[in-house]
Order: C-alpha cells, then sequence, then structure tokens
C-alpha cells in the first residue's frame, strides 16, 4: 500500500480565517488511487512548507502532495521551499498537470508555479490550491503515481514485447 500525505499550504487556512476546501478533495483523491492517506495537515506558506516537507520524508511516507502556494503573489513560496527537499526533479509531471488545466479550459492553469521531485524515495508534487486545480492534477497523477513509487523504491521497467 502507498503511504500517502495530503498537505494544504495556505496562510489564511492556517490561521482559521477559512476552511480548508482542497486538502480534503486531495485526501480523497489520494484514497481512491489506492493510497493510505493522511491529512490533509493545513500549514503557512513559507518554511513551514519546507519543514513538513522534510518530516514527511523522514516519517517515511511514500508521496506528499501540496495544494496551494503555486501562484505569483508574494508569498507563494512552495515550489521555492519544495526545492530544497527534493533531490531530483521530475519536470514531466508539473509539466503534464499544467497541459491538463490548459486542455481543460483553464488558461491560468500554465501559471501554477508547481513542481515534483523525489527526495530519497518519497515523490513530492504541487498542485495548485483550488479544488478544480487538485481534480485536474490529481486525473494526471492518479494515472502513474503507482509506477512512479514502485520506480522511486527501485522497481524494474514493465516490460513491453512487440
Amino acid at each position: 500500500m502507498i503511504r500517502a500525505l495530503a498537505v494544504t499550504v495556505s496562510n489564511r487556512a492556517s490561521a482559521g480565517v477559512y476552511a480548508d476546501k482542497s486538502g480534503p478533495v486531495l485526501a480523497g483523491l489520494l484514497r481512491a488511487a489506492g493510497c493510505e492517506t493522511d491529512g490533509p495537515r493545513v500549514i503557512p506558506d513559507g518554511p513551514a512548507v519546507e519543514t513538513a516537507l522534510r518530516e514527511a520524508v523522514t516519517a517515511g511516507y511514500d508521496v506528499v502532495i501540496t495544494t496551494g502556494g503555486t501562484g505569483l503573489t508574494p508569498g507563494d513560496l512552495t515550489p521555492e521551499m519544495t526545492r530544497r527537499v527534493i533531490d531530483r526533479e521530475i519536470p514531466g509531471i508539473a509539466e503534464s498537470i499544467r497541459a491538463a488545466g490548459v486542455t481543460a479550459g483553464i488558461p491560468a492553469a500554465m501559471l501554477s508555479r508547481g513542481i515534483a521531485g523525489l527526495a530519497g524515495t518519497t515523490l513530492i508534487v504541487n498542485l495548485p490550491g483550488s479544488t478544480g486545480g487538485v481534480r485536474d492534477g490529481m486525473s494526471v497523477l492518479g494515472t502513474v503515481i503507482a509506477h512512479a513509487v514502485d520506480q522511486a523504491g527501485g522497481g524494474d521497467h514493465p516490460r513491453q514485447d512487440g
């Protein structure tokens, strides 16, 4: 079973200004993808993101998905904090997530600065902070999450004869 953690990055939700909406959607979609899922853990943007990601890696999660903090405002620092934690970036995941949003008719999806990568064998992916962005992102990620986790853990590539 894949162990996953859903993390909501939001200064206002973490301060109790409003309820987290994207985190519960993310956790539900991770469960639907076959993951044993914890969270959502709601944290403010900035250094708390780096701390939460490092704690998740230390705790042995296979997958950590964040929602929020990927936009253009000065306070959106999730990609920068994620880069401090990952060892290797996986640009194809983030590119595919942005492309899926644009293809779904959301031109602003191209503005998401979310990244994806590995910290050791833990897959970390940044998704946008909206419920729609989470759904679009998980529609892409859900199709490859098991294979990505298997590969990160040293699994062999599947053989295709033909």
